[in-house]
């Protein structure tokens, strides 16, 4: 925790995130409309470029699956890019969500593409399907493609849930940098291939596109946290333990008020040692962002963080955000509950002292397995006192009747429920049981805010 003096720090600049910092986003629905733009587009782009008399055939399917398999790589590349207005607006775990149906339906045009194209080349020169396959290989950049293809497929096997959970984080980062490879492989074929060969004003329109999207991405993986180390010169304070492995790291920087960071927004940690530099590690702030300092609390689940425990004061940190769109602007209702689950306790608490409630009901509920579990338990009494809110701790194993999640159960505890806002941070499991609970006692689903931003 942090030390009188930077409790009296924390005091004074805590009002400074109360007024919603006025930064660019980019709704959901108008995201999604600009996909769905983008997407005729390339469809007319398919109709136009086809042979006259025009008809639905293989070789129109080849070109046409060959042209949105290309248009939805540059989307997902923007979806990586990590763009402020994009991450704020739509939220990380829906960004996630989107990066994965795009990377399935990329994979599927890629099939439907090699597929027709095929089976097209064969019929028209009336000769088997193996042979055909030798003659498509033959052309321009089909050898690269095929690469980049396989590279794209193991990229999608290994994102499998099942798969996914079996791999360290860095490992899984790192596998996932081979998708630029592929994207490369695969270009020249794009430009040089039937879909586009013999247009040239199209080939630049599609080059500028591709360009446009890269250029995203590094102005905002690689640049932008540059600028950031520069300009707030983050440096790691000290480490705090918090007991059942978990500690506090207190970073030290400059004009940090200037990141405009919203309680329950995360960064992307970056901390530059020799043992931890390679990946950035997404984690939310556990205190209100002051001038000169900022905490985040790290619970040791993989070989990443277990080195982040071992940081040493003076360490350098890159930081990527603020991102994540689980704020304050989310709510809609009068009264809000916050619910969280062990290390999830982090967002919730900056939303737990920083909600402009006014006489609205706010209640934090908090579920450890045991009383030592409780991370921040003097702070959170204490910002209860100071605000006249309710903390309601469930502590104990979940099969006691008390301390099961249930829509009876979270009705007795917060009796008008189904009339709040609810934030919701916590392991998988047990917000998959609190969703059920909440839903089953009547709760919108509009009314529920949950940010997953894990790999």
């Amino acid at each position: 925790m942090f030390d009188t003096a930077e409790r009296r720090d924390l005091a004074h600049h805590s009002g400074f995130t109360a007024e919603v910092p006025s930064t660019h986003r980019l709704p959901a629905a108008v995201a999604l409309w600009l996909f769905a733009l983008g997407t005729v587009a390339v469809s007319a782009l398919a109709l136009i470029s086809a042979p006259p008399p025009f008809q639905f055939n293989l070789p129109f399917t080849a070109h046409l699956a060959g042209l949105l398999a290309g248009y939805f790589v540059t989307v997902m590349v923007i979806l990586m890019a990590r763009i402020p207005a994009l991450e704020s607006g739509i939220g990380a775990d829906r960004m996630a969500r989107w990066h994965g149906l795009l990377g399935r339906s990329l994979l599927c045009f890629i099939v439907i593409h090699g597929v027709a194209a095929t089976l097209a080349w064969s019929a028209g020169q009336g000769i088997p399907v193996p042979r055909s396959i030798l003659d498509v290989l033959g052309m321009p950049g089909l050898i690269a493609a095929t690469v980049a293809t396989a590279l794209f497929f193991l990229i999608g096997l290994l994102s499998i849930r099942a798969a996914r959970r079996r791999l360290r984080y860095e490992t899984w980062h790192t596998i996932h940098l081979l998708t630029y490879l592929a994207i490369a492989l695969s270009f020249s074929h794009e430009l040089a291939g039937p879909d586009l060969a013999g247009f040239p004003l199209i080939q630049i329109v599609w080059s500028c596109l591709y360009t446009a999207s890269f250029a995203l991405l590094i102005r905002y993986r690689v640049i932008a946290p540059v600028l950031l180390l520069m300009r707030h010169r983050l440096r790691v304070e000290r480490l705090v333990d918090e007991g059942q492995g978990v500690v506090s790291v207190i970073l030290r920087g400059r004009h940090l008020s200037e990141l405009n960071a919203e309680p329950g927004q995360f960064f992307r940690w970056r901390f530059l040692s020799k043992d931890s530099w390679k990946a950035a590690h997404p984690f939310s702030l556990s205190a209100l962002p002051t001038q000169n300092y900022l905490r985040l609390t790290v619970k040791a689940v993989g070989d990443g963080t277990k080195i982040i425990h071992s940081l040493r004061p003076g360490t350098w940190v890159a930081a990527e955000g603020p991102y994540g769109a689980m704020t304050e602007r989310r709510r809609t209702r009068h009264g809000v509950l916050l619910v969280a689950g062990g290390v999830g306790i982090t967002p919730m608490r900056t939303l737990f002292e920083s909600l402009r409630m006014g006489d609205a009901p706010l209640t934090l509920l908090y579920r450890a397995s045991r009383e030592e579990d409780i991370l921040f338990r003097g702070e959170l009494d204490d910002i209860a006192r100071s605000r006249g809110a309710q903390i309601i701790y469930l502590i104990g194993p979940s099969s006691q009747p008390r301390n099961e999640i249930t829509p009876g159960n979270l009705e007795r505890l917060v009796p008008d429920l189904r009339h709040r806002d609810v934030y919701l941070c916590a392991s998988p499991g047990f917000s998959e049981a609190v969703k059920r609970a909440l839903f089953g006692a009547g709760l919108p689903r509009k009314n529920l805010h949950q940010e997953d931003f894990a790999f």
